[in-house]
């Protein structure tokens, strides 16, 4: 850490935000943490956790698009914290589902797709409000890598914690704390003193402002090349997380405890993956340090992917989430710093879409897969798709790099006419 690593604390919304958002965070990895165990061992499909995946996921996938337009044509905040409530009552129905006992699997899918559409509009407002939040515009990027600090500090906390709750009181605990964590981040979204925003004409319709976002991404090729990439790792790479009950339980032959830990670690790595990007000196060569975390994440898997010995096993899965969390989080960061203000919320909306979109299809995929040829396989498969994905980016920007130079060296005039003149 250096004195640039805490910079967006300057500001007292982001403070605020900061705060709230990282006790709800604690209690969301908590609830997804339970739903897989539940699923999992009600079940014992393999399958069935990608369809909890995709049932997640695939809403924001489809409406996403229009959660961006609604993030850009609207109040930012009011949103948010509509959003915010009703991921409390989704977390209330979920806890009085399971309490009440009678339920059926197809039950918490369901509810799990609720979840799927409310992230559709929650997570473009939540995302483009951060720029509002921060001061200074210099420190976004700071703001945003300290976002990820969050989230994987959360995780390390949160599947840790459920883990025990899961064995000494069961699901219901889960899934009710995760409910009442709501209350700390609508309660800071009420302390904020944010700048009034006015009412904006609307002249063109939702399709007309979808279209004018996709063509906004067309035509800037930073953008466009970030989007790409991780919508391939996000289908292809990222769904290795809906296997990990299955290592926990059938390969290290554990409980519901092995299953937090194994999660608590990767997201150990995540955190310092996060913390070593909000450490980082302003102007760096970003794309770079994004293909060598893509080459971090593969080589953490395919490590990962046919260890036995737990311990060792361990620190290939801290590895792995190093690498996962600093791919994702500068590639927000590159959209977040490059993006023009008008179409922010589009373009994030888009970001959510290769995220939150291709997940629940690839989960789909590494399902199927799974129960043909083994989990260990399908996980080994996944880092070398990410290993290929990495080395790709390293020859496209070396291209690039060759591309632009000479094309500088083309606009130098010859020397003789320097000589000449």
């Amino acid at each position: 850490m250096n004195i640039n690593t805490f910079n967006a604390f300057k500001s007292r919304n982001y403070r605020l935000y900061f705060t709230g958002q990282s006790i709800s965070l604690v209690g969301t990895w908590m609830q997804k943490t339970a739903v897989s165990w539940v699923v999992y061992s009600q079940t014992h499909s393999k399958f069935l956790l990608g369809v909890t995946l995709f049932a997640n996921m695939f809403p924001s996938f489809l409406l996403s698009f229009l959660g961006g337009v609604v993030s850009d044509r609207y109040n930012r905040y009011k949103l948010l914290l509509a959003t915010q409530a009703a991921s409390m009552l989704q977390a209330l129905l979920l806890a009085a589902l399971v309490f009440f006992g009678h339920y059926h699997v197809w039950e918490i899918i369901a509810l799990s797709a609720l979840l799927g559409v409310i992230n559709a509009f929650d997570v473009p407002a939540r995302q483009s409000l951060v720029y509002e939040m921060v001061n200074s515009k210099t420190d976004l990027p700071n703001a945003l890598a300290l976002n990820s600090s969050m989230v994987n500090l959360s995780r390390l906390i949160g599947p840790g914690i459920a883990g025990l709750v899961l064995e000494k009181f069961g699901e219901t605990v889960c899934f009710g704390a995760n409910a009442v964590s709501f209350m700390a981040v609508i309660c800071s979204l009420l302390l904020m003193k944010l700048p009034k925003t006015e009412a904006k004409p609307h002249k063109n319709n939702i399709l007309f402002e979808l279209k004018e976002g996709f063509t906004y991404i067309k035509n800037t090729p930073s953008i466009k090349f970030v989007l790409l990439m991780l919508s391939v790792i996000s289908l292809m790479v990222l769904p290795f997380g809906t296997l990990i009950p299955v290592y926990a339980k059938d390969i290290f032959k554990g409980t519901a405890s092995t299953f937090g830990v194994i999660d608590s670690v990767i997201g150990l790595g995540a955190l310092s993956g996060a913390i070593f990007l909000a450490s980082l000196k302003p102007g760096l060569d970003l794309k770079k340090i994004l293909t060598l975390s893509t080459l971090v994440f593969g080589v953490g898997l395919v490590a990962f992917s046919h260890m036995h010995n737990y311990p060792v096993a361990l620190l290939f899965a801290a590895i792995t989430g190093f690498g996962m969390m600093a791919q994702i989080t500068i590639s927000n960061t590159i959209i977040q710093t490059t993006v023009d203000p008008a179409m922010r919320g589009r373009v994030i909306s888009f970001y959510a879409m290769a995220f939150f979109g291709m997940q629940p299809l690839g989960g789909l995929l590494v399902g199927g897969i799974s129960q043909k040829i083994g989990v260990p396989d399908t996980v080994l498969g996944e880092g070398a798709v990410a290993v290929i994905l990495g080395l790709l980016q390293f020859r496209y920007l070396r291209k690039r790099r060759l591309k632009k130079a000479a094309e500088q060296t083309l606009q130098q005039p010859p020397v003789n006419t320097l000589i000449s003149n």
